[in-house]
């Protein structure tokens, strides 16, 4: 069944299903969806997978330190060692609870204060400035006067996330709300919308594409001040476990250490790009060849 045609050309689809019922789409099959994400990951398989192969190879042949590249099968007999100790499970679980509390701590803020700065023009005024000149204030150059004021606890450690998961929602959420289509109020004014409801109906769907960016930026970001957080002076951990692996020698470990950094992360956006396609189903949009 097609939708009907767009009365008003450069109106967003989200818009217009809040001045009328619209006419749904027929729903893809299960089946074909399926085939798609299977052809996506087997796509994306083929650099990781290549690359393994190849380095257990040329590690085998010893054209490569073993010290400094430890093949891939030293790599999993060092992951095995770790989840039978119970070792691995406790700082993974301690690092996602500091992640995920600065990142709430921090993309929260930064969500609520770039919906204010993007709303009123005054409060940019005011704002705006002083938290662009603490944006460039780099994280390596702020975590050691966090460990004064907070010491070596799990304070400092969070605050230093928060302030990198901060500013690409703060960023991403002002442009969003800056960047609705003026034209769209015009139409919003003839359908008799409220302040409220221009907000609900126009102004955030219009920010969403630039939110959901902001959401994953700030979680690799995140993930980043993690790694900064722990290397610097944790006792738990998965960067505490990568530097203690360091100190004695244990390479395998540390690689451990970067490719659960690489899973957790790409899993963290995968999330937010399922949370994005299904929150953005009204985007017509290129999706390349």
């Amino acid at each position: 069944m097609s939708k009907p045609s767009n009365p008003l050309p450069g109106t967003s689809p989200a818009l217009l299903a809040a001045a009328a019922d619209s006419v749904p789409a027929e729903p893809a099959s299960s089946g074909s969806s399926r085939s798609r994400r299977l052809e996506s990951f087997w796509l994306g398989a083929i650099v990781p997978a290549s690359a393994i192969i190849l380095w257990q190879v040329l590690g085998d042949a010893g054209y490569i330190s073993r010290l400094l590249f430890p093949t891939p099968w030293t790599i999993l007999k060092s992951l095995r060692s770790l989840l039978e100790s119970g070792a691995l499970a406790e700082n993974v679980g301690i690092s996602m609870l500091r992640a995920a509390a600065g990142f709430a701590l921090g993309g929260g803020l930064g969500l609520l204060l770039g919906m204010l700065v993007g709303f009123f023009r005054r409060t940019e005024k005011v704002l705006d400035p002083s938290v662009q000149m603490i944006r460039m204030v780099p994280h390596l150059a702020i975590a050691p006067l966090f460990i004064l004021w907070f010491g070596f606890g799990e304070p400092s450690k969070v605050l230093l996330i928060a302030k990198g998961a901060f500013f690409p929602l703060y960023i991403n959420t002002f442009l969003g709300i800056r960047g609705a289509d003026k034209k769209l109020f015009e139409v919003t004014k003839v359908l008799g919308f409220s302040t409220y409801k221009q907000l609900v109906r126009l102004i955030l769907p219009s920010a969403l594409p630039n939110i959901f960016l902001g959401i994953r930026v700030s979680l690799g970001i995140a993930w980043l001040g993690l790694v900064v957080a722990e290397l610097m002076g944790a006792s738990s951990g998965l960067g505490y476990l990568m530097s203690e692996a360091r100190q004695f020698n244990k390479t395998a470990v540390v690689y451990v250490g970067i490719i659960l950094f690489a899973v957790i992360g790409k899993a963290a956006d995968s999330g937010v790009r399922l949370l994005e396609r299904r929150f953005l189903q009204w985007q017509d949009s290129y999706g390349g060849k």
